[in-house]
């Protein structure tokens, strides 16, 4: 049996994992490319490089008043929001893996399911590439969180459209959100092949 108690368990462990893992290696200060550049931007509400990330400067300005006038660490705070979207990401990859999976897994052994979802996560969380970009001031943490949500958002509308008429509205979620990522990043848009298919099939 699917048990909503387990299931909410184990995607507070894989959020608290990814959120402590991101938090105790994040960046005290400054990585030295592009980040320096979106920290000081971002804290000044100045502008980026083309093609710009206004949404992303907004957000990142929010979290550089954490500081609290203390510009040293400006930077760490900046870094913090880029572990804590990234902790999210996880959080919304193990929903995503754990509804998929439980279309595979047998009927009397759904948690399986929640298993698979906890071991995919978790495995994205500590991979190379991930891990870089989810401790340091760079747009790649809060675009990987829009993804995640957008792709969260198609499957819960393929779970919902022949039982429920309001299913649509995630239609409309995903087009807002699709439109507000590309204030921090590109990186949303390839989501939307997989999401013409999903609706297509």
């Amino acid at each position: 049996m699917n048990n909503p108690i387990i299931e909410r368990l184990s995607a507070l462990l894989v959020f608290i994992i990814a959120l402590l893992t991101y938090s105790l290696t994040m960046e005290p200060t400054n990585s030295w490319w592009d980040c320096g550049e979106y920290i000081a931007t971002a804290y000044k509400l100045q502008v980026g490089h083309p093609p710009g990330a206004p949404l992303f400067l907004l957000i990142a300005n929010i979290f550089s008043h954490f500081s609290f006038g203390n510009v040293e660490k400006v930077a760490l705070m900046i870094n913090f929001m880029s572990a804590l979207c990234s902790a999210t990401t996880i959080l919304f990859l193990f929903w995503t893996i754990k509804r998929i999976a439980s279309k595979i897994a047998p009927k009397d052994s759904k948690n399986i399911a929640n298993l698979s979802g906890i071991i995919g996560s978790l495995a994205y969380t500590f991979s190379d590439s991930f891990w870089f970009s989810a401790v340091e001031g760079e747009v790649y943490a809060m675009s990987s969180l829009f993804t995640a949500i957008v792709f969260w958002s198609i499957i819960r509308w393929e779970g919902e459209v022949d039982t429920n008429p309001k299913a649509n509205k995630w239609l409309i979620f995903i087009a807002y959100l699709i439109g507000l990522s590309i204030g921090v990043h590109m990186l949303s848009l390839l989501v939307i092949p997989a999401i013409v298919l999903i609706y297509y099939f």
